[in-house]
């Protein structure tokens, strides 16, 4: 990198510049004097309005500290109340959730014993059912067993009239029923 010196050496503005001294050209120096002085003003110009400067901010300062403070606390409190809330609607659904509970273990046993009964209602209609089906079944059985009774009866005595008759026989019997046939009549 080139030395400023050189640059402004090679440009022609500071041919003396070379070497240290004091630089008599008031055109020349005025910038540099100007912000030096400047410079020392404001340097030395802070320390008059320092204090109010430090205490304007210090002010400031503390104001937004306490508005922070106050925003907290306001916060705080918001938070607190939402939290109060929170625990009242917690209480409020837990007691909701012990009835619910108390009442559905009391449902779940009036259900229980609804459903026990109803069993036991039905097993009392199945066993009237299967009674009824087997006195129905008796009877039935029992009909046919005197159907059978019956015919293997009539089939015997039919059986036996015919080995035992005979044609002068057969025309006896048809007689006499004719005649008990008209003295029925007449009785009539």
């Amino acid at each position: 990198m080139k030395n400023i010196t050189d640059s402004f050496l090679s440009l022609g503005y500071w041919p003396s510049a070379r070497s240290f001294g004091f630089n008599t050209d008031i055109l020349a120096t005025n910038p540099i004097n100007l912000s030096v002085v400047l410079g020392v003003l404001v340097f030395f110009g802070k320390g008059v309005c320092a204090s109010c400067l430090l205490s304007d901010l210090l002010d400031n300062r503390k104001q937004r500290i306490l508005k922070t403070i106050r925003n907290s606390e306001e916060l705080r409190e918001g938070a607190i109340e939402q939290l109060e809330k929170a625990r009242a609607r917690l209480r409020k659904v837990e007691t909701e959730a012990d009835r619910f509970r108390v009442n559905g273990y009391s449902e779940i046993e009036r259900e229980k014993l609804n459903l026990i009964n109803s069993i036991y209602t039905t097993l009392e209609q199945l066993e009237n059912y299967k009674n009824e089906t087997i006195h129905f079944e008796q009877q039935r059985a029992i009909n046919q067993v005197r159907q059978r009774v019956f015919q293997q009866a009539l089939q015997g005595a039919l059986g036996t009239l015919n080995s035992c008759l005979n044609n002068e026989l057969h025309l006896r019997t048809i007689s006499a029923n004719i005649g008990m046939f008209g003295e029925m009549k007449d009785i009539k």
